[in-house]
């Protein structure tokens, strides 16, 4: 049995759940700590219609493996999406499209805020001895930031906007610096601004945005009014590339997206190894994380992730071994 948070259309705290048995080809892992991020909050809002444990932030600790005993005892990160490895998108290399895919902790598999997960073996990215775990954890959404550059050409000196404050705008504009754009992030929250303006990121109030458009546009909002927001601040025939996921929904105006020709990027997941190589290189994301609680007060840590306020709330599974 494990600790675990569990989502059932309630969030609540289990002490006695059934631990994850690996399945052909699988990996059983004991998380070390794990990230809440906005689509976990989003989860518990409704967004996928997931129910089980929640969570894919997470460095952890390969305790099984019959199909890889390689891995026994290394510490790793991991690949979120686990595809069929039948349909042609697995045989292109798309995994992350596959129509039959389970995603950790969002769709049709137990995620990592609890003692124990299980993914495939080829899902796992070994953690440098030299990267502590706080650093690692971020592999997941230093990824999915890291994923814009492969998607878009950012040549330097480009005016590029994100619009957001949160962990993932953040992230972005830690990411994005090596392009060499002309970057502004737009915010709501001083201290926010001030880690984006660390990060060498022009950093304003989203209210004090100056007039004017952008060659590039990231939305990392996690609003529809965001998304409305980003289209006006795009140029015509700009790149509107979008981060959020929202359970959101009401009707949007798309026209603008015609008439000024703005070509739109959906961006999602990206590639662990480039995540680990940027960390590697001196890529710090630390200074986002705000607090750090045991499991057990799991519950108190989703309330305060949920603040707008809030950056980054760690979930540390070695306090409870401790």
């Amino acid at each position: 049995m494990m600790k675990a948070l569990v989502f059932d259309g309630d969030l609540r705290m289990e002490s006695d759940r059934a631990r994850p048995r690996p399945g052909p080809g699988e990996t059983l892992i004991r998380v070390r700590l794990a990230g809440i991020c906005q689509t976990d909050i989003e989860i518990i809002r409704g967004y996928m219609d997931f129910r089980g444990v929640p969570g894919h932030e997470f460095v952890g600790e390969v305790k099984e493996s019959k199909a890889a005993p390689e891995w026994v005892g290394k510490r790793v990160v991991g690949e979120i999406n686990a595809g069929c490895g039948r349909c042609e998108y697995c045989r292109r290399g798309l995994e992350r499209h596959c129509p039959e895919r389970t995603t950790l902790g969002i769709a049709g598999r137990d995620g990592c805020l609890a003692e124990y997960l299980t993914l495939p073996a080829a899902n796992l990215v070994a953690v440098p001895d030299e990267l502590p775990d706080e650093t690692a954890v971020f592999a997941e959404p230093l990824a999915a930031a890291l994923e814009i550059m492969e998607q878009v050409h950012i040549p330097p000196g480009s005016r590029l906007l994100i619009l957001g404050d949160g962990r993932l705008g953040l992230l972005c504009a830690l990411a994005l610096q090596s392009t060499l754009a002309d970057i502004t992030l737009a915010g709501r929250h001083p201290s926010k601004l001030r880690i984006a303006a660390g990060a060498g990121a022009r950093a304003v109030p989203v209210d004090a945005l100056e007039p004017g458009r952008f060659d590039f546009v990231v939305e990392a909002t996690g609003t529809l009014a965001g998304f409305e927001e980003a289209v006006r601040r795009t140029r015509p025939r700009g790149t509107l590339v979008l981060k959020s996921t929202s359970a959101e929904r009401r009707p949007l105006d798309l026209s603008p997206l015609v008439v000024d020709e703005i070509r739109v990027v959906g961006s999602r997941c990206g590639r662990f190894p480039a995540a680990i190589k940027a960390l590697e290189r001196g890529l710090d994301p630390r200074p986002l994380i705000k607090t750090v609680y045991p499991l057990d007060r799991a519950l108190e840590a989703f309330d305060v992730a949920e603040k707008p306020e809030s950056l980054k709330i760690l979930l540390d599974m070695r306090l409870d071994r401790a």
